[in-house]
């Protein structure tokens, strides 16, 4: 549903709306009516009393919302060690063929932060395309109590990595998704996840986007005077502890690329004024990714920097809709359909 800001009083059970997100170009669409938040109290929609008040027809408020053209389910997706996952997918009706539809699975996992899947009108271009977008709530992210943040931070965030790999194979075997077209994005540090999971499992994914992404772990970490570092220490471990590094080497993306394997296609995308996640992380990824990718395949590893912003980007709408645009665009042709777009 898109955003909606409703003006509500309490003293009634009633609301008005003061505005919700226009979207265009939508030819299917339910409107709901209510005098309450119970949207399944439709009775009360040709009610002229509620709550022994009278009510106006002119008081009752509609809003949108696009259930009938996309789908939104949830999912549990049983990870290594048999903890379920939760995995948000996101589809068109009309457009998803199933086994057949390209994907993009967002990860996150890390500081008990919840994934954002809200409403957002830019994916509707590729929704309406067929492709499924997928959140997976991994370990180390936000959960139902503060365990599951813990589970997957610290000596534990190895979970994290198979948790999305997991989800992954899912959607896949599940029909969700193509076998060759899942794509992947992972923000800071969901970068580190992402690219950890490439490490692991590069056949996986057909193209990958990660964005300001947290790589070089083990040198960011050993070197205190970096703003985030002690910081980060609770939450993946102090490399100057033996154990704590062995742990983190395990995983680190930039210390575990292998000679000779065919990459997905990478678009990483960096700012050179980034004081969380510094410019030379993406770098130097790109850098060895390229050195010791496959030769033969014609998978590509692109650096894209912005040489004014900060780690959130610049802002600014049209600001956001030119790096959407120049994101899925890469999306297009790594999956080798933009003959069928054009």
């Amino acid at each position: 549903m898109p955003d909606l800001i409703v003006d509500y009083d309490m003293s009634r059970n009633m609301f008005s709306i003061v505005h919700q997100e226009e979207v265009q170009n939508i030819s299917t669409s339910t409107e709901f009516r209510s005098l309450t938040y119970q949207r399944d109290t439709t009775e009360f929609l040709d009610a002229q009393i509620y709550n022994g008040k009278e009510v106006q027809n002119d008081e009752m408020q509609g809003w949108r919302e696009f259930t009938d053209a996309y789908c939104c389910e949830r999912k549990e997706v049983i990870s290594h060690d048999g903890v379920r996952i939760p995995l948000t997918i996101l589809y068109s009706r009309k457009a998803h063929q199933k086994g057949q539809s390209p994907g993009l699975l967002h990860g996150y996992g890390a500081y008990g932060e919840f994934l954002d899947k809200s409403w957002c009108a830019d994916r509707l271009s590729l929704l309406d395309r067929g492709w499924v977008f997928a959140f997976a709530d991994v370990r180390g992210g936000g959960g139902v109590d503060p365990s599951w943040h813990r589970s997957g931070s610290g000596l534990y965030k190895l979970n994290s990595i198979y948790d999305f790999v997991s989800c992954g194979e899912y959607l896949v075997n599940g029909g969700y998704v193509h076998k060759c077209q899942l794509g992947a994005v992972g923000y800071s540090a969901g970068g580190l996840l992402l690219g950890a999971a490439i490490n692991k499992h590069p056949e996986l994914f057909r193209a990958a986007i990660l964005k300001v992404p947290f790589l070089d772990i083990c040198n960011t970490l050993l070197d205190p005077s970096l703003p985030l570092t002690v910081l980060d220490y609770e939450e993946f471990g102090n490399p100057q502890i033996q154990s704590q590094f062995d742990s983190i080497l395990k995983y680190s993306p930039y210390d575990n690329i292998s000679r000779g394997v065919c990459y997905p296609s990478m678009l990483v995308m960096a700012s050179f004024n980034d004081s969380r996640v510094g410019v030379w992380e993406a770098a130097k990824w790109v850098a060895k990714v390229r050195d010791n990718m496959c030769s033969s395949c014609s998978c590509v590893a692109i650096l894209k920097t912005n040489m004014r912003g900060g780690h959130f980007g610049e802002g600014g709408r049209f600001g956001q809709c030119e790096e959407t645009s120049y994101e899925y665009a890469f999306l297009l042709k790594a999956m080798g359909i933009v003959d069928k777009i054009l």
